[in-house]
């Protein structure tokens, strides 16, 4: 069968992870967000001091509706920013905020994860619908060679999920380090927690992908 015992486990332990970390993050964001920073700054405005410390004067800041939406867009140079998190003056407003900033830099200094990832997003969006027609196609035509070239296909969107945790991890350090410098320690120590929050969700993304990228390969030596 295409999708075995082995699979439902994999998917199971997905489930698991992605609900615990989404639990995890609300909790660490929502105790945070209770906590007025000490400079009384907005989210906006901690963005827009990290971001002018590094020489980033063009770059905009922008308001976008959502929950923990918040992200920067490279190609037009804008760091959008949740209206709980762009207006908040809470730990957890400053640190998702610095993190989006950290981003932003990222981008200014070529980090090269960051270019990596980016260049990787055609073929994860690619790798991550194309493979299970392939994989699916090739199972149902007893074609062993088509479910592993879609497997490797699926290697793409496998490989962006790695490649982000280091740009993931890299942003967070950033933020809180530049935090650390004007707030009292243990509110550095609370942007830490909510963002150590939000990196266990893409660590758990990477491991269930490496999980169906090796059983997609030991499928396609049994089809």
């Amino acid at each position: 069968m295409l999708f075995d015992s082995n699979y439902l486990v994999i998917m199971a332990v997905g489930l698991v992870l992605g609900l615990v970390t989404q639990s995890w993050i609300k909790a660490s964001y929502r105790k945070w967000s209770q906590v007025p920073l000490a400079t009384g700054k907005s989210g906006a405005e901690v963005a827009r001091g990290m971001l002018d410390e590094n020489g980033l004067r063009d770059v905009r800041i922008e308001q976008i509706g959502g929950s923990l939406s918040d992200n920067y867009d490279p190609r037009s140079r804008v760091l959008n920013l949740s209206s709980d998190v762009y207006n908040g003056r809470s730990v957890a407003a400053a640190g998702v905020a610095a993190h989006e900033a950290g981003h932003a830099v990222q981008h200014a200094r070529a980090y090269a994860p960051a270019a990596a990832r980016q260049a990787l997003v055609p073929m994860a969006n690619i790798g991550s619908q194309l493979s299970w027609l392939l994989i699916m196609a090739g199972f149902l035509l007893r074609m062993g060679g088509l479910v592993t070239i879609g497997a490797w296909v699926f290697g793409g969107a496998v490989l962006f999920q790695i490649v982000t945790l280091p740009v993931e991890l890299d942003a967070s350090h950033r933020a809180v380090a530049t935090l650390s410098a004007g707030l009292p320690s243990e509110q550095a120590a609370g942007a830490r927690s909510v963002l150590n929050a939000a990196a266990m969700t893409y660590v758990a993304a990477a491991l269930v992908a490496i999980m169906q990228f090796a059983y997609f390969l030991g499928l396609s030596r049994r089809s």
